[in-house]
């Protein structure tokens, strides 16, 4: 097992993967509204609708997760020939690194999953669905497909619903092609029999779905233990890991061992496709090359951040890797953050009619006239950002061997002054995303830059904003640093 912190630099090869899911795939619709009085006509509330959104769902939902954890996502799903489909099709098109194989079923409707929300809370959910198992030559040609896609992907996984895509048939003949082609598989089930999806590497109930197939309650860690290694070895898995909601995981290895995974979620608002979230980030850790228990590590930490927004959310690598940092600094500042983390904030700030400063760099061994620039950029507003570089971005500017502090200590360094209130890690060699993100009232740089050659200028000037060339502190430098120690060693 790593250390959290250490995986950061293989959450980043994400990208290289590709993961085929097979599965039920629905449109999630979303009704926004307010309710002040309740209905003449019965004891219900009256709701004014504000806003309609629609959004893949179900497998589309996962796939979804996919593309936005970076990897290639592959989609093999049914629909109907209908208006749902259409919308389906239309709102995954606009999805990147997403491929696609919606197959129309004209005896057969789109899945489609209405949920009404009220002031953040869901009052009543509609389905309409049409779940009758698929077969002759129906699975024939889903089959066909999975089968050609498989040579293209690294890992498939079973996404089941229950609305009929999976059958008995589908879910053996997929298992038995990906298995004999070297794929892994990863099943996210629906019914109580898990034996059917024997020969997956990991399967992927929640608590009620382990507690439904055992008979066994899931409560507590003994109990879910228990449970777990008992479904796994009666349906011939090799490995389970349950999702147990705000309890955490469990999982439990073909070697017999059980580990839990405390929740990693501070606040629970909609829980809505955070099953997908799991699967899809176990899927592509796996892919990448992460250990099974580091894996699904990295899949509680994205399902701490899923649940915590409202609707069938996503999350990006670059908001795992902040939170797993964040998490690991808390006892030291609650300063480091993620770029919508640092949005959020700045909304709050210029609601206060506050004045927000940026400035950026590698802050590495930090020395004297680090603090020197730091305190002249708060001198000049009332909230300072720092943009620091993180470490793939450091080694390439700065070369081999550097940065020699980590992202994470740089980070914990920075926070820790007094000057400075966020500290946000980017990974591109400019920091011009989050200062277009951020829009800072004052961008700050050393005087050993022209205005014309400060990135963001351009783009702060426009909007009203200064560019400050801070006085440089002559003497100090990190890379001379370096050079001394070096050859106080030689």
């Amino acid at each position: 097992m790593s250390d959290l912190a250490s995986l950061s630099h293989k959450i980043k090869d994400f990208v290289k993967v590709r993961v085929l899911c097979l599965g039920d795939v629905m449109l999630d619709e979303f009704v926004y509204g307010e309710s002040s009085r309740l209905s003449p006509e019965a004891p219900i509330p009256v709701v004014k609708v504000r806003r309609r959104k629609l959004m893949p769902g179900g497998a589309a939902n996962l796939v979804r997760n996919v593309t936005t954890l970076g990897a290639v996502g592959t989609l093999i799903g049914l629909v109907g020939k209908d208006e749902m489909a259409v919308r389906l099709r239309q709102e995954i098109e606009e999805l990147d690194r997403f491929r696609v194989h919606l197959i129309p079923c004209p005896d057969r409707m789109t899945t489609i999953k209405t949920r009404f929300v009220v002031g953040g809370q869901q009052m009543l959910r509609t389905d309409v669905e049409d779940s009758a198992p698929v077969e002759g030559e129906l699975a024939d040609r889903v089959l066909a497909i999975f089968e050609a896609e498989l040579e293209h992907n690294d890992i498939v996984v079973l996404s089941d619903y229950a609305k009929g895509l999976l059958s008995d048939t589908v879910v053996r003949r997929a298992i038995e092609l990906a298995v004999s082609r070297g794929k892994p598989v990863i099943a996210d089930p629906k019914s109580k029999d898990f034996s059917r999806y024997s020969g997956v590497e990991v399967l992927l109930p929640n608590a009620s779905e382990l507690s439904a197939a055992t008979g066994l309650p899931v409560t507590t860690d003994e109990e879910a233990a228990i449970a777990a290694d008992a479904a796994r070895r009666n349906a011939g898995l090799e490995n389970l890991l349950v999702t147990r909601s705000r309890q955490g995981m469990t999982l439990a290895r073909t070697n017999g061992t059980v580990t839990h995974l405390p929740a990693r979620a501070r606040e629970v608002h909609d829980v809505s496709g955070a099953g997908d979230t799991v699967a899809a980030t176990m899927a592509v850790a796996l892919a990448s090359g992460i250990e099974l228990e580091d894996a699904a590590r990295v899949a509680n930490v994205a399902a701490g951040l899923v649940v915590a927004k409202v609707g069938t959310a996503t999350v990006y690598p670059r908001d795992i890797v902040a939170e797993i940092h964040q998490n690991d600094m808390i006892s030291v500042c609650g300063e480091i953050v993620t770029l919508n983390q640092c949005v959020e904030v700045i909304d709050k700030w210029r609601a206060q009619d506050l004045k927000i400063g940026f400035t950026n760099g590698c802050f590495d061994l930090v020395h004297p006239g680090h603090i020197s620039l730091l305190s002249q950029a708060k001198a000049a507003c009332d909230k300072l950002i720092v943009g620091l570089n993180s470490d793939s971005s450091a080694r390439g500017l700065k070369g081999p061997g550097r940065p020699v502090q980590s992202e994470t200590a740089r980070s914990i360094v920075l926070a820790s002054l007094s000057a400075v209130d966020l500290v946000i890690l980017f990974d591109e060699e400019t920091p011009l995303r989050l200062i277009e993100a951020i829009r800072p009232d004052v961008l700050v740089k050393g005087a050993d830059y022209k205005r014309d050659e400060v990135v963001g200028a351009e783009l702060v000037l426009g909007h009203g904003g200064e560019v400050l060339l801070a006085d440089i502190q002559d003497g100090y430098s990190t890379t001379n640093t370096i050079a001394r120690v070096g050859e106080s060693q030689d």
